[in-house]
């Protein structure tokens, strides 16, 4: 008898995310739900992430309707959402009687495994979501953000996912957002996470496709004992996104292990979103080859892609090459976090800001706050240097305690704030989604009774519906006319404005 290996498919959360800047609208995912809860998948992740603010943002969707209308569409999957801890959904650090609503809310409204990470892969940082999900009864996948630096090794990522089983996770989830995960490395953490915390404690391997190489660590982690993989209709993969859910059902034929998934159904799925990929052409990723520098530079491709725009919109295109060499720099000084989101974006933007402005002439607030811990532990040291320059700049002292403990409970002047709003419905999800987005929400609620701003019916018609606005993280050039002594800087991260104006470099 073949081993079974489960399968967790991203075609309605991760793929469409990594591919086409989560732009896909409700309508266009859901005529392929019914095949998808049909094909035999372990779980389908269908929310978390960015969606929810891409649905708020720019498709004027309620994204608790959106889970509302999978629980119905697939009532014989598991759903599954990606949570960012402490953070939530969000781009900050939340109180945790807010982080105990929100997962009481997402699993009453559908969700049944919760995957839950750190940015810094801060244990304080995921305590409470992972208890909150177990008194849900629902299940608690705890991930490890994997990247790889001078300080990160297999027997930390081990000891990490040690610490995740002690705190009542249900399954270990390693969380490769970067392509880093070579074959060799895959085998040996996979093996190493079994025997330290037992063979039967359920491990999950989640991949990028962009270094070319990560179909071949999926096998290696299966034949390590890996119990699931995460994969994506091939509609929808390969280059920023992830390695085909076709092509591994294939390639695992004659090895001992098999996903019983149907490939009838699977052929039917990927039809459907080959059809409906054009809407989208304006947002899908002009990066479809193979990036194996990514292991040099460690520099994700959405992250390379945001840092691109942001150079072009500043007629710097020729200061590229300074940028990916200044990203190592910057991160080690902050102490090498894994890039992901929220800190991928925190480290490419201090990267430009050190080209185009001088290095630490200027800090983001969400820079400083990294270097200071407001956003949790890092793995190494920080510069002290450069510390001084934030506290200096911010008027805050650096922390070594977990950062949600310096909040105050928020809940009922969230609660209030948002019932002021033209258009909140008096829901917990209102209140919470307010909390998510404080500055997006308001419009939202404001626009939510028009409903969804759908694309076009014709397939190769333009996208009419989100307007195509920069990332998180875009320096956005202020100044008018051709000729200035000085350039004014709006720069918006993470839900934060800064306007800065600097003399030319």
């Amino acid at each position: 008898m073949p081993k079974i290996i489960d399968v967790t498919e991203l075609i309605l959360r991760d793929a469409h995310q990594s591919v086409m800047a989560t732009r896909m609208a409700t309508e266009d995912m859901a005529p392929a739900c019914e095949d998808i809860d049909k094909a035999g998948f372990w779980s389908v992740e269908c929310w978390g992430g960015a969606t929810f603010d891409s649905c708020i943002r720019f498709l004027n969707e309620d994204p608790w309707e959106r889970l509302r209308a999978f629980r119905k569409l697939m009532p014989n999957t598991r759903l599954q959402m990606l949570l960012r801890g402490q953070n939530l959904l969000g781009y900050r650090h939340y109180e945790d009687t807010v982080v105990d609503r929100f997962v009481e809310k997402a699993a009453e409204n559908g969700i049944d495994v919760f995957r839950i990470f750190d940015a810094l892969n801060d244990i304080r940082n995921l305590q409470r979501a992972i208890a909150a999900v177990k008194r849900t009864g629902k299940h608690a996948q705890g991930a490890i953000s994997y990247t790889i630096s001078p300080l990160h090794a297999i027997k930390g990522f081990v000891e990490h996912a040690e610490k995740l089983v002690a705190l009542g996770c249900d399954s270990i989830c390693i969380k490769d957002m970067a392509a880093l995960l070579k074959p060799q490395p895959a085998y040996d953490l996979v093996k190493g996470i079994k025997e330290a915390c037992g063979r039967d404690v359920r491990v999950q391997v989640h991949v990028h496709a962009t270094t070319g190489v990560t179909m071949v660590s999926l096998m290696k982690a299966i034949e390590a004992g890996a119990d699931g993989v995460d994969t994506a209709i091939s509609a929808l993969s390969l280059g920023p996104g992830h390695n085909p859910t076709e092509s591994l059902v294939e390639m695992l034929e004659g090895t001992g292990f098999d996903t019983r998934i149907d490939k009838k159904i699977l052929l039917k799925i990927k039809k459907h979103f080959q059809k409906i990929a054009p809407r989208y052409k304006e947002f899908i990723s002009n990066i479809t080859g193979v990036e194996t520098e990514i292991f040099e530079s460690q520099i994700p491709g959405g992250m390379l892609s945001n840092m691109e725009s942001q150079l072009k919109q500043q007629k710097a295109d020729d200061r590229t090459e300074e940028v990916l060499a200044e990203v190592p720099r910057v991160r080690k000084d902050s102490g090498y976090p894994p890039l992901v989101t929220p800190t991928s974006q925190i480290v490419g933007t201090q990267a430009v800001f050190n080209v185009l402005m001088g290095k630490y002439k200027i800090l983001t607030g969400e820079f400083a706050d990294l270097m200071l811990g407001y956003y949790g532990e890092t793995i190494g040291p920080r510069n002290p240097e450069v510390i001084e320059i934030a506290a200096k700049q911010t008027g805050k002292p650096p922390i070594t305690c977990r950062p949600a403990d310096l909040l105050k409970p928020e809940w009922q002047d969230l609660r209030e704030a948002a019932l002021a709003l033209p258009g909140c419905n008096g829901s917990d999800e209102d209140v919470l989604t307010f909390a998510m987005f404080p500055q997006v929400a308001p419009k939202f609620f404001s626009t939510r009774d028009a409903g969804p701003k759908n694309l076009s019916k014709d397939p190769n018609a333009e996208p009419a519906a989100a307007s195509k606005q920069g990332a998180p993280g875009a320096i956005q050039d202020g100044g008018k006319g051709p000729v200035r002594t000085t350039i004014t800087y709006d720069v918006k991260l993470n839900e934060t404005t800064h306007r800065v104006t600097v003399s030319p470099v």
